[in-house]
């Protein structure tokens, strides 16, 4: 039986104050999306000016006032937190939301980020192999009453995380990225969910090497959720499309965009969802305006309902 479509914003926090994310996260719940997830940086690349909450407490905040609502981060950056505090975190927001956190988690990539609050910043082959030991530290602190690992780059011992996760066996783990021969195949031996990033230059190559990583390490890929970021302009009218196309053409999302009237952004889905996508991790070109969010609720959504 294939999986059911959703539909999920994708909702950087960049210019926005905590009350405008709650805003945003409730009237998204009002409008039957998935989930919404918010982005680990401490500023937005380009506009370092913006007001930018950081995403954890944000999380937390976002889950005492919404009831439905499911509440990521594309991603988490692995190397800006210990991973068992992390999972100590993570568990708490698990806990406050009654069971409704997506850990969404990544290697880190914005180097002036790390440099700007002295993070060392390693090359990426140490940060993915950072990053595998942080998310297998996760998994036995969300599972294990006592978890104790020793890596390379990091250890626990006796590490003690109660209460556990609402969510069993814990929280559904996403791994964000597509680096063929590390990334793809942590995401076949790790994850939950795979989120494509946008950008890509053939999303059927990159599911090719994710099949082929999943039967070297004995994984069923249908236990893999396949999930896209996704960048949408939608508009009522053709001109109301290309007005908002030309607000989005200049972003690096844009390359791998869906654009249209609902109709067409419809059709344009169903191509996706044969090629084996579930789940759409959705940023609006007019930068997630409330008409966008609701256009495509009322007019799309109910197409895969």
């Amino acid at each position: 039986m294939s999986k059911k479509a959703q539909f999920a914003l994708f909702s950087p926090q960049a210019g926005l104050n905590f009350k405008g994310l709650v805003d945003r996260a409730q009237h998204c719940e009002k409008l039957g999306y998935h989930s919404i997830w918010l982005v680990d940086h401490m500023w937005t690349r380009g506009m370092p000016d913006l007001d930018h909450v950081e995403c954890l407490t944000s999380m937390a905040g976002i889950a005492a006032r919404t009831d439905k609502i499911r509440i990521g981060t594309l991603v988490i950056c692995n190397s800006y937190r210990n991973p068992a505090m992390l999972a100590k975190s993570l568990t708490t927001i698990d806990q406050i939301s009654n069971g409704r956190l997506e850990v969404g988690i990544g290697a880190g990539w914005m180097n002036e980020e790390y440099k700007a609050y002295g993070y060392e910043f390693p090359p990426m082959g140490a940060r993915l192999r950072q990053f595998e030991e942080g998310v297998q530290i996760l998994k036995l602190m969300f599972t294990e009453k006592r978890a104790t690992f020793k890596g390379r780059y990091f250890t626990i011992e006796d590490a003690i995380n109660s209460p556990k996760p609402v969510q069993k066996p814990h929280p559904p783990i996403t791994i964000g990225g597509s680096g063929e021969k590390v990334m793809l195949k942590l995401v076949a031996k790790y994850a939950d969910r795979w989120n494509c990033p946008a950008g890509y230059k053939s999303f059927e190559a990159k599911f090719n090497v994710l099949k082929n990583h999943c039967k070297e390490v004995g994984r069923d890929l249908a236990q893999i959720d396949i999930s896209e970021q996704l960048l949408v302009a939608i508009g009522a009218t053709d001109a109301e499309v290309e007005q908002k196309w030309k607000m989005a053409q200049a972003l690096p999302f844009a390359s791998t965009a869906i654009k249209g009237t609902p109709k067409a952004v419809v059709e344009a889905l169903k191509h996706r969802i044969a090629m084996g996508i579930t789940t759409f991790t959705i940023i609006f070109a007019d930068f997630n305006q409330p008409q966008s969010i609701e256009l495509f609720a009322r007019e799309v959504m109910p197409a895969f309902a």
